[in-house]
């Protein structure tokens, strides 16, 4: 969509404002809203020079000293926004910096840019696609509260398995899915056709292909939605729109939908499956004759991420949540190897038909990741592994959650915490900053964001702890 087009939609739209949307770095969307009529007095100029605004309230952006920052609007990203009751464009937008007019190093979305601009300069190849398969929880309610005396949570779903003995003023059908039995039941144990149906239509109006949805293993209404493939900006752009669409539905349906990778004890977590392949002059660079029909390229791609696997957790899995998922078993992919039909293994090559669809799929990340940082990091290390012709050994083809203690000793895993994924950032990054892609201070202060995190959880007594400890 070119600026016309976005000039022609606000006029047949009848828009009365357009909402300016852009990410920072925990992944969380933020908007300014103006009123139409400011674009089209001068939409070239707009366009160009975008909304000011004080970059000094985000976290671990720039401080007060140095706040002034630039929203320009991408007017490839238009679409009217499906919520607003009044009616409003909505544009993703890049942050600049106005002291040299460039992408802000700490705006994901210009880091993005940069991974996409540095796979061309590389010679490697001249496209990345990404497709995510973020999945998510939809509760009927949930509370929470932290206090110096008290901290509780509490998760109300008539389709969760603790619902089977409530009384329900005598209405309790008994219809739902047990614990790990959610995945693709048919009604009325899934509970969610006509909400996915509702998601999935309003993202297709606003141009974002669905291919599939369905409920998750988790109970209590763990679900999916399958969409297209994309370039990485503008699938980490999807991404973004997706997820503030799932969380609108779930709201307007009277729920509440969380990304949280685990909410629940004792069931399956949520992971964010990356798809991925590198294309040249219209060549998938990932279809060959070797394992699994994969290339020399993707092998060495795979051996890149595997070798870069816990510094990338400090990204891909940037919650304290989200090592709660990557445990063995409930098929968490803890294990730092790849194969074709092992589901345990952190790279899983899908099975398809077409050489145009070969491609990897990365399993470990989860949905708190900032979709522009993760594709952004996953495409990094896979071309480190190119460049550098990183091996990644042979394929897995046991169940790796039943190896031999021998065996087992072997496989590497992902990181056990968000404090060892920060650690290992810290000394392995250098494959981020080639081409200016991260910069140093974007590691640096990224870092010392996420520490905070830590930090919280470390501070707090855990109500299990109680259980454990209070009567030693």
């Amino acid at each position: 969509m070119s600026i016309k087009d976005v000039v022609k939609l606000i006029e047949e739209s009848e828009a009365r404002f357009v909402d300016l949307r852009f990410t920072d770095t925990k992944g969380k969307q933020h908007h300014f809203t103006i009123p139409a009529r400011i674009v089209l007095e001068d939409p070239e100029d707009w366009f160009e020079n975008g909304q000011a605004f004080d970059g000094s309230s985000m976290g671990g952006w720039k401080g007060v000293q140095a706040s002034d920052m630039q929203l320009v609007p991408d007017a490839s990203t238009a679409f009217v926004d499906p919520f607003f009751d009044d009616t409003t464009v909505v544009l993703t937008c890049d942050v600049i910096d106005p002291a040299d007019g460039k992408g802000y190093d700490r705006d994901p979305r210009s880091i993005a840019k940069r991974a996409e601009a540095y796979l061309k300069s590389s010679g490697i190849g001249d496209t990345a696609f990404f497709g995510p398969e973020p999945e998510f929880f939809v509760f009927d309610g949930v509370a929470f509260e932290t206090a110096m005396h008290k901290t509780r949570y509490e998760i109300t779903s008539e389709s969760g398995a603790w619902s089977s003995g409530a009384h329900l003023d005598g209405q309790n059908t008994g219809h739902r899915p047990m614990v790990k039995g959610g995945y693709a039941p048919v009604a009325p144990v899934d509970q969610g056709q006509d909400l996915r149906s509702a998601m999935v239509n309003i993202l297709e109006e606003i141009g974002i292909e669905g291919e599939v949805h369905h409920g998750e293993v988790g109970t209590g209404s763990q679900m999916e939605l399958g969409t297209k493939f994309g370039t990485l900006v503008r699938r980490a752009d999807q991404t973004q729109d997706m997820k503030y669409v799932i969380w609108n539905v779930a709201h307007n349906f009277g729920k509440t939908a969380t990304f949280m990778p685990k909410p629940i004890m004792g069931d399956n977590g949520s992971g964010m499956h990356v798809h991925q392949s590198i294309w040249k002059d219209g060549q998938n660079l990932f279809a060959g004759d070797g394992y699994a029909g994969l290339s020399e390229t993707a092998l060495y791609y795979i051996g890149g991420i595997i070798k870069h696997a816990k510094a990338l957790n400090a990204i891909c899995n940037p919650s304290t949540n989200s090592y709660k998922r990557l445990v063995p078993h409930f098929e968490a992919p803890v294990k730092l190897a790849y194969s074709a039909k092992n589901r345990s293994a952190s790279i899983r090559i899908p099975s398809v038909n077409s050489v145009k669809a070969r491609r990897i799929e990365a399993r470990f990340p989860d949905p708190t990741a900032n979709p522009y940082l993760c594709f952004a990091a996953l495409l990094m290390a896979g071309l480190d592994g190119i460049q550098n012709k990183i091996h990644p050994g042979d394929p897995a083809t046991k169940n790796l959650y039943d190896l031999p203690p021998e065996e087992d000793a072997l496989v590497p895993t992902v990181a056990a915490s968000l404090e060892e994924a920060l650690a290992a950032l810290k000394a392995d990054h250098e494959f981020l900053t080639r081409g200016g892609v991260f910069s140093q201070d974007w590691i640096d202060s990224y870092i010392a964001f996420k520490e905070e995190d830590v930090r919280r959880i470390r501070m707090a007594p855990h109500p299990l702890e109680f259980e454990m400890y209070y009567s030693l």
